[in-house]
């Protein structure tokens, strides 16, 4: 007859969780004797070192109780199926850790990674947070709406990143979003804005998106996408547009 903490020493387990396979129904809980202890027997010994193997195996607890002495064809079975669900779990957890990895890398788990590059691009470049963040979802809603166009789109941005003129504008485009609508500046940069475009061809332009609702939302719909420097830039560019139809 053993007391509860010579079963824990036999079996290399804590009384803790002796006393937990009590609450979990797996080891029979013996009554106390005159002394007030519990005393355990052999049997007890034995069934606690199949649970401690089992659970040392990856049993769940919620299984252990059928198994202990189950025969060796059923043990055979659930120890196989068991083995199924961890090696499902293991993916899993590989999956997890992997888009953990990711998280760290920022934005390479919500974009492609062409799309990656490009905002690492920009910023390089300087480029502020607020623009990173309106082209980050932009290219996230993009991406949903029409992947192989967005694949298309972004090959052609980062080669635009190349050109100093365009790229001159980009930056000047990001600076001007706190101006005031007023300043003197806008008119120089909707003139350069308006012959860029002019004198270069967009593949982009020709090619819509499938979602024209999704395309609206990534160019349109964010906070800070526009500013009223943006938007009088935006008039002052199409006014000049407007001219030059006339003429």
């Amino acid at each position: 007859m053993l007391k509860i903490g010579q079963l824990a020493d036999y079996a290399g387990v804590t009384i803790k969780a002796i006393r937990h396979y009590h609450q979990r129904g797996l080891l029979a809980e013996p009554d106390r004797d005159p002394s007030g202890y519990r005393r355990y027997t052999a049997q007890d010994a034995i069934d606690l070192v199949k649970i401690r193997t089992l659970a040392n195996a990856g049993v769940p607890l919620a299984r252990i109780k059928d198994l202990l002495n189950a025969d060796p064809d059923t043990l055979t079975a659930a120890i196989t199926e068991i083995a199924h669900d961890l090696e499902d779990r293991m993916v899993q957890l590989r999956r997890t850790r992997d888009q953990l990895a990711q998280l760290r890398g920022g934005d390479r788990l919500f974009v492609s990674p062409e799309v990656a590059d490009y905002l690492d691009v920009l910023r390089e470049l300087g480029v502020s947070e607020r623009q990173r963040e309106l082209e980050r979802n932009g290219w996230i809603l993009m991406q949903t709406a029409s992947p192989e166009d967005a694949s298309l789109w972004i090959a052609e941005k980062r080669e635009l990143m190349n050109d100093p003129e365009f790229r001159a504008l980009y930056l000047d485009h990001d600076a001007a979003h706190d101006w005031s609508p007023d300043d003197p500046r806008l008119p120089a940069l909707a003139a350069r804005t308006r012959n860029w475009f002019t004198n270069h061809h967009s593949q982009s332009e020709t090619r819509p998106v499938h979602s024209p609702t999704i395309a609206r939302l990534a160019a349109q719909s964010q906070p800070g996408a526009s500013s009223p420097a943006w938007n009088r830039l935006a008039q002052l560019t199409s006014e000049g547009d407007e001219r030059e139809n006339q003429r």
